[in-house]
């Protein structure tokens, strides 16, 4: 349940320790029994992957005592007091103190293991938030700025840092928000060019009638208005790298001109007859199958083959959920800080959500969901503004849903494979597929894959 994690549990009369410690070994957790808290202290190190256990009343130093030790070690570790009946003061104590919970005698088994398996969730939680944490801050060069652990993601910064030292045009191919101008700015500040300037420019954000002064520039009386010249974008970026954002929605007749440019490396100003030398990187941006679009007439295909030589693709979030929760707990710390307020803790409810969620608006609806969570606009971290609440079991069984195809999308449809990075029985495995109603053929290459 919990791999590499362990309880350590203090119970100095010798019966109690062997039953209890048999009842938490059944439940399925790793037990390090120890029969005083001096004992206990030799295996309690910062950084502890387990949870710790003890009865309040010891030989020496007593639980409480403990407690404040373990503190001083690591006070994040949760500590749960075995209290004697009656105890109730100093149980409120121990509480006060930092104690996880306390549990009074007597109990049955079940309490126990709720208490203990509810505290294991907790430090689970706090170690991963803790190894994100030193990841983000540890992060350097293209993995600073293009964060996740993914393959894709992987996969994706080495093709940036293959790309940046050429002079090669790239195309950049993803949903909304998948961080397609951040990719381009990866590919500016890791080359030779990263000390002149990075110019984004949206295609689709300027009117027609505007666009090629804005792209070109103009000399004093190309126009009514032209009081005087203009540096356009492409010149600005002249020695540097120039972003087409949606470019798919460039209007046709433009599209030739640029065509040009890219060809040429040569640009006139509107009511300029002298030709312009340019040096830049162009970066276009699209959220469209470009080949469709030129294949119904839609987009130029003599500018579609000139951008379709160095190509990246992005993958959706939903297709690299393991990268989700280093990307909130970034984004919260941003917004924590940009708003003056103290980071707040991820609970496993918090995780169950982060996880669930298929997140269509990508990254950029993530940013938004953690600066949300910062602000406690909501009690969650998704907003459901349609529908009742999900129950825990729905919630659950998201969660499954998302673990299975994140496995079966790493090993590429092979069920065994998938199985095993799971830990589940391969019979167990398509039983959730059937009840998920999850397709395997979807995630195996298009060529397809021997059936496991």
């Amino acid at each position: 349940m919990f791999d590499g994690f362990k309880v350590v549990f203090v119970e100095d009369d010798a019966s109690v320790r062997k039953s209890l410690s048999q009842t938490l070994s059944l439940a399925g957790f790793e037990v390090l029994a120890c029969d005083s808290a001096e004992a206990a202290l030799r295996h309690i190190v910062p950084g502890l992957k387990g949870i710790v256990v003890s009865d309040v009343r010891l030989p020496r130093m007593d639980g409480v005592a403990l407690l404040a030790e373990i503190h001083k070690l690591d006070a994040d570790i949760p500590v749960v007091l075995v209290t004697a009946h009656g105890d109730v003061s100093l149980a409120v104590h121990a509480m006060r103190a930092g104690a996880y919970d306390f549990i009074e005698k007597p109990f049955a088994p079940e309490r126990l293991v709720d208490v203990v398996t509810r505290a294991m969730e907790r430090r689970s939680l706090t170690l991963e938030v803790q190894g994100l944490r030193s990841q983000l801050y540890n992060s350097r060069g293209v993995e600073a700025m293009l964060l996740g652990r993914s393959p894709a993601i992987e996969s994706l910064r080495r093709d940036i840092l293959n790309l940046a030292g050429t002079s090669a045009d790239v195309m950049v191919i993803g949903e909304t928000g998948t961080g397609k101008e951040l990719v381009a700015r990866c590919l500016h500040e890791h080359s030779a060019r990263r000390d002149r300037n990075f110019v984004a420019i949206n295609c689709g954000g300027l009117p027609e009638s505007l666009l090629e002064s804005e792209l070109f520039g103009h000399e004093m009386g190309a126009f009514t208005t032209a009081a005087k010249r203009r540096i356009g974008k492409i010149e600005h970026a002249n020695g540097g790298t120039l972003l087409l954002d949606e470019i798919e929605s460039m209007p046709m007749g433009f599209q030739v001109k640029l065509l040009r440019v890219l060809q040429e490396r040569k640009l006139e100003r509107l009511g300029s007859n002298d030709e312009i030398r340019v040096d830049l990187r162009v970066v276009a941006a699209t959220k469209a199958d470009l080949r469709e679009l030129s294949t119904q007439q839609k987009f130029r295909a003599d500018l579609y083959y000139r951008l379709n030589v160095a190509v990246l693709e992005l993958p959706p979030l939903r297709a690299r959920r393991e990268d989700v929760p280093m990307l909130f707990e970034h984004f919260a710390f941003e917004a924590a800080a940009r708003h003056g307020r103290e980071p707040r803790p991820l609970d496993t409810q918090h995780m169950r959500e982060l996880m669930a969620h298929d997140w269509p608006g990508n990254v950029r609806e993530l940013r938004n969901a953690a600066e949300r969570f910062v602000l406690r606009l909501g009690d969650g971290i998704v907003s459901r503004e349609d529908g009742p609440p999900l129950t825990l079991m729905q919630q659950m069984d998201q969660v499954e849903k998302a673990l299975i195809e994140q496995a079966l999308r790493q090993h590429r449809g092979r069920a065994t494979q998938a199985s095993d990075a799971l830990g589940i029985g391969k019979k167990t495995l398509y039983d959730k597929l059937t009840r998920h109603g999850i397709v395997i053929d979807e995630f195996r290459p298009a060529t397809g894959a021997a059936v496991d």
